[in-house]
């Protein structure tokens, strides 16, 4: 079963979020509404929406409060994209030019600024100061897992441990956030809202190493941008990590990525080539099904429901996700 269908029964509500969304980035600009417009049709998964939904349906389900919340958190999404963009000097995202590509560097940023600046005016409409700070202080790790990833560019003496922290703040805060974001605004009790938000921070941990694994073995035409360019970019993820254990990829590597700037195609299928040779997916799916089997734990004790199947569906989906 396809990821969407697990949770077609949100199909009106995922709708209404596509509209909102659209309503929300009509800028007076046409800079502005043309960016932002073109990054929402590119498309995307909608995950966070769906997760705010779901957690939402455990509890006493407010459609519009909880709207609200949705859209804000996928707007947030947005303008992170928007910046990581013109951080990696991305051309592509989703298999479409970058706002970055089309309209620069300058443009890009404000654009970014522009769609966060609509998501925290949407949130502030909700006269609930618990998500008002939840969102706050989320955002300012986001902000801090930016820095850090910029400082830890072609670094190779980090650790396993700098890595996950890295991706705790890139992906799955922002997931977790989105699950308690759900439970809050349902009213479900402090109690079950911190098992929704373990929830999404496992999942969000599990979603972004396979999307790590998924750069070297996924083709361009899947990934919609370069095979490997995560690690062209100086982003050091978990399979290099693990392959970097064995001493010749290790050289290897090093040797190539002596000048970054220098290093083309024929270098990139190399060393990916040399990475599968390793054990370094097998370990890193591994980890990832470490983090899968917290997440269907976290749900255990919280009541039956065709939401909470939903959200364990989405978790074993997660872990056989393989393109």
């Amino acid at each position: 079963m396809r990821l969407p269908k697990m949770y077609s029964f949100l199909k009106k509500d995922l709708d209404r979020i596509e509209s909102a969304l659209h309503k929300s980035i009509q800028a007076e600009h046409p800079v502005l509404r043309n960016a932002s417009v073109a990054l929402l049709d590119a498309g995307g998964k909608r995950i966070r929406p769906v997760f705010v939904l779901l957690a939402g349906q455990i509890g006493n389900y407010d459609a519009e409060r909880i709207q609200k919340v949705a859209v804000s958190l996928e707007l947030i999404h947005m303008a992170t994209l928007v910046h990581d963009d013109v951080i990696d000097e991305a051309e592509l995202r989703r298999g479409k030019p970058t706002i970055k590509s089309v309209y620069g560097n300058r443009v890009a940023m404000y654009t970014g600024d522009y769609i966060l600046a609509r998501a925290l005016e949407l949130v502030t409409s909700i006269k609930d100061a618990q998500i008002h700070q939840l969102l706050s202080k989320t955002l300012v790790e986001v902000s801090v897992g930016e820095i850090e990833q910029i400082k830890d560019k072609f670094k190779w003496d980090q650790t396993l441990r700098d890595y996950l922290r890295r991706i705790k703040r890139k992906t799955a805060l922002l997931i977790a956030t989105s699950c308690k974001l759900g439970a809050i605004a349902s009213g479900l009790s402090e109690r079950d809202a911190g098992k929704l938000y373990r929830y999404g921070y496992y999942i969000g941990m599990s979603y972004q190493i396979i999307d790590d694994i998924l750069d070297f073995t996924s083709s361009a035409k899947e990934l919609g941008k370069p095979a490997g360019n995560d690690l062209l970019q100086g982003n050091i993820t978990l399979p290099v990590l693990y392959a970097m254990k064995n001493q010749s990829f290790n050289k290897l590597l090093k040797e190539i990525f002596k000048n970054p700037n220098t290093v083309n195609d024929i270098d990139m299928q190399l060393i990916i080539s040399e990475l599968k040779k390793t054990q370094a997916i097998k370990l890193a799916y591994e980890t990832s099904d470490l983090y899968l089997h917290k997440a269907l734990k976290s749900l255990d004790s919280l009541p039956a429901s065709r939401a909470k199947q939903t959200l364990q569906d989405i978790a074993k989906y997660i872990g056989k996700r393989r393109s």
